[in-house]
């Protein structure tokens, strides 16, 4: 049951991986000093995420207690739903990016942040009001809490989706503050 819970809370952790990447030759400096403004700003909210994918992760085992799933759950997905917010105000405060159409294409990112940050949110509140005690009714939740990751997730999956389509990945991929390592395989 926790197994499948953490899978799906790791499909939340590769949203970010969506901008990572080599960087591109674009030299354009506005769209650099655009995205450098915003990926500084991300930096931390995406190190906060990372962790907080972590905990959930590190909690989804059969060993793990339901007390101990519930607090650090909740306390992860509330860390998210402050981050996206965040993000999206680091979008905000950025100002318009300097490309084709920005203000629209600003605008429709940090809705997509926005709806992330509150689908967390809602995850949240769900964890909370689940009974660790009954752990029939637990495990009940946590599938339900589960299947509402994907909605909650899709608002950034649009925002990131928009900054690439109005041409800024290659200016976020070329600044470290946006750039999200990859987990390493483990060696056998």
């Amino acid at each position: 049951m926790n197994k499948k819970f953490a899978a799906a809370v790791s499909g939340g952790a590769v949203l970010m991986l969506v901008l990572s990447g080599c960087g591109g030759d674009e030299t354009d400096n506005k769209a650099n000093a655009w995205a450098k403004k915003v990926c500084d700003k991300w930096q931390p909210e995406l190190k906060k995420i990372e962790t907080a994918n972590t905990d959930i992760k590190r909690v989804a085992t059969e060993t793990s207690k339901p007390d101990e799933v519930k607090t650090t759950d909740s306390a992860a997905f509330g860390t998210m739903s402050e981050s996206y917010k965040a993000m999206g105000t680091a979008l905000q405060g950025a100002g318009v990016p300097p490309v084709k159409d920005g203000q629209t294409t600003q605008a429709a990112a940090i809705k997509g942040f926005e709806e992330t940050s509150k689908g967390y949110a809602d995850l949240k509140t769900k964890m909370d009001g689940l009974d660790p005690q009954d752990q029939t009714k637990f495990a009940a939740g946590l599938k339900e809490v589960a299947g509402g990751l994907e909605a909650a997730t899709q608002g950034g999956k649009n925002a990131l989706n928009t900054l690439k389509s109005g041409g800024l990945d290659k200016a976020m991929n070329t600044q470290k503050g946006c750039q999200v390592a990859a987990p390493s395989p483990s060696a056998k």
